[in-house]
Parts: structure tokens; C-alpha cells; sequence
């Protein structure tokens, strides 16, 4: 597909994210949780058990782009950024807290290139560092000195409902799992993964940062709308890279789609358009959960052949450029829109 003309292939948007990332980092490190003052008679047990696991978690790794969205809705609208740090590391907290419970859900083994927490940790004490990190997303904020305490308030109000849409999300994705469902359809799926991904990717850190540097309704609006099509755009996109993306930077993760049977918009697409034999055959190889790799190209060639990877690839482009249109007529500072348009190319472009 032709990039749109404002299109920079988002090297912008890199660039931002390597200036800001050392500057999250930092405040991660100085701000990392730690027991309560009155809880000191058992401070080595509670680092060993809890907070020390969820410390390792999130220094492990991640590009750290939710947080740094957050600095950048915070720019946007002229705010000053060290304003929004104390909400950037309260994205990455729940970020730990989801993977953790994920990799639970999933069974997972590997995360970031070690194994998971329950895997190290245990299911139990897992769930609960997990829920730790869940804590930390409110405590940080109400923590952070340099809010008064109505910005505090929209703030957390806004933690709060991107938690319970992304939970809600999560209860979609589950739940067709666990039944077995295949009658999911487009439809369906782009509401879940707006709820699970698009809100807290992207919709909800631009908001909580555009509500800490002060921003007009309109602009907290405006960075919102852009965030919910850029977040689903980076969904498409990672959906559309475990298909046919660079099979060695993925290494075992490649088409674990399939062998995990998920129920992504290139499935639902094939789904509604195959029919007779080939879709028997495409569901056959998704409720197999097949791990060898001639069952995966077969599943990947069912699925183009239906013209699910053109259709789901055209609909992120096409969301990348309606995240940028939401921008038009909305008052940002500085670079800030070029830096978000980039931002809306780089999900739909990137590579890994």
C-alpha cells in the first residue's frame, strides 16, 4: 500500500522514543516499588517474594512506548513532561501486571527472553506480584507531588475505566477460547481488541498524558480518538507479523497464532469467507493446535487465499490515516503532530 504523503515511515516517532526511553528508565529505577515504611520487620521476605520480582519484570525489557506516550500527549498540549512521569511508569506497571497474569492465562514459558514469572515464581506468587503491579498504578500517581488533586482525580478516573476495557477485552479473548467458539466474526473481534489492546497501547496513555500537562477537553479528545485507530492499527499489525513477518527476528514465536488457534481478524475473515472444504480444513488446523511447520504454511495459504492478509493489512493503513485525520483542526505544540503521524506509520509499518 502507497504511504500517505504526510508519511515518514515513523522515524519520527523512533526518535522520540529513543530520547524518552532513558528518561523513563530513570524514573523507573528511582521510583521502583518498595514496602511500606511500617512493613520494615519483614522487608527482606516481601522483596523476595513480591516486590523484588516485580522490579526484575519490568527492568527486563519492552520498548517502553506506552510510557513514552504518555510524555508525548503531555507535550502535546504544552504541558511540562516531568509532570507525567509518575502516570508514564504507572502505564508500565500494568503493562508487568498484564504480561504476568497473561502468561498465566496463556501457560506461558518465555517472556522478553527468560522464563515467566510463574515459572520461576510459582502460579500463586505470580498472581500476586501481578497484582502488585495493579496497585502501583494508582499509588504512583497518588504518590506524585507535583499534581494537585483534580488532576490526580481525572487521572485515575481514566487508569480506571482503561483497566476495566482492557479486562473486559481479555474476557472476550478467553472465554471464545475456553468455548471453543469459531463463529467469532470482524466484528467482534475489533471491539475486543480495542478494548484489550487499543485503549491502554495507546487511547488512554495520550489522554492521561494530554490531562496531566493540562490540556482543553477538545485536545484530550482529539488524542484519545487518534490513539483508539493507531492502537487497533498496532494490533492488526502485530496479528499480521506473527503470519508473515520475518520468521527468524520472531524465532519460536513465528505463527504461534495458529498453533494457539486465535481468534485474530485474519482468522475471522477467512472464517466468513472461505467456505466448504478449505474452511473445514482451515478450522481443522486451528483447533489442532499443529506446531509443525507445514500445517502453519498450509493455515497461512488458506488464510491469503481468502484475501484475509491484503483485507486486514489495507483496514491498519487505513486506520493509521484516519488516527492522523482526528488530529485535523485540534491545536498541538511544537512537533507534536508530526511526531504522532509518524507514530500512527510506525505501528503500521514496523517490522517487529
Amino acid at each position: 500500500m502507497v504511504a500517505s504523503p504526510r508519511s515518514d515511515n515513523g522515524r519520527a516517532f523512533a526518535e522520540y522514543l529513543a530520547e524518552k526511553r532513558p528518561v523513563i528508565e530513570a524514573y523507573l529505577v528511582g521510583h521502583a516499588p518498595t514496602p511500606l515504611p511500617d512493613e520494615t520487620f519483614a522487608g527482606n521476605d516481601l522483596s523476595r517474594y513480591l516486590y523484588g520480582p516485580l522490579v526484575r519484570f519490568t527492568r527486563s525489557g519492552g520498548k517502553r512506548t506506552r510510557p513514552a506516550l504518555v510524555l508525548l500527549g503531555c507535550e502535546a498540549v504544552g504541558g511540562d513532561p516531568s509532570r507525567a512521569l509518575s502516570s508514564a511508569a504507572a502505564i508500565e506497571d500494568f503493562q508487568s501486571a498484564a504480561l504476568i497474569h497473561d502468561d498465566i492465562a496463556d501457560e506461558g514459558e518465555m517472556r522478553r527472553g527468560q522464563p515467566c514469572v510463574h515459572r520461576t515464581e510459582g502460579v500463586g506468587v505470580a498472581i500476586n506480584v501481578g497484582d502488585l503491579g495493579i496497585v502501583r498504578t494508582f499509588a504512583g500517581v497518588l504518590e506524585d507531588e507535583s499534581l494537585d488533586g483534580a488532576t490526580k482525580l481525572r487521572v485515575l478516573d481514566e487508569f480506571a475505566q482503561m483497566e476495566q476495557r482492557t479486562v473486559e477485552g481479555q474476557a472476550l479473548d478467553l472465554g471464545w477460547a475456553r468455548d471453543n467458539r469459531w463463529d467469532v466474526t470482524t466484528g467482534d473481534y475489533l471491539a475486543m481488541a480495542a478494548h484489550k489492546t487499543a485503549f491502554y497501547s495507546a487511547a488512554s496513555p495520550l489522554s492521561i498524558g494530554a490531562i496531566c500537562g493540562g490540556g482543553t477537553d477538545a485536545q484530550v479528545d482529539a488524542l484519545g480518538s487518534f490513539g483508539m485507530d493507531a492502537g487497533l492499527a498496532f494490533q492488526l499489525q502485530d496479528d499480521l507479523l506473527n503470519l508473515v513477518g520475518d520468521a527468524e527476528a520472531q524465532g519460536k514465536d513465528f505463527r504461534s497464532d495458529v498453533t494457539e488457534g486465535k481468534r485474530t481478524m485474519i482468522v475471522c475473515w477467512a472464517l466468513e469467507h472461505l467456505t466448504g472444504t478449505d474452511k473445514d480444513e482451515l478450522l481443522g488446523i486451528l483447533s489442532s493446535h499443529a506446531t509443525d511447520s507445514s500445517a502453519h504454511d498450509r493455515a497461512v495459504a488458506l488464510m491469503d487465499a481468502a484475501g484475509a492478509i491484503d483485507a486486514v493489512r489495507d483496514y491498519a493503513h487505513g486506520l493509521a490515516e484516519s488516527a492522523k485525520r482526528s488530529l485535523d483542526g485540534v491545536e498541538l505544540v511544537g512537533d507534536a503532530r508530526a511526531v504522532l503521524e509518524s507514530m500512527a506509520d510506525f505501528f503500521v509499518e514496523r517490522r517487529g
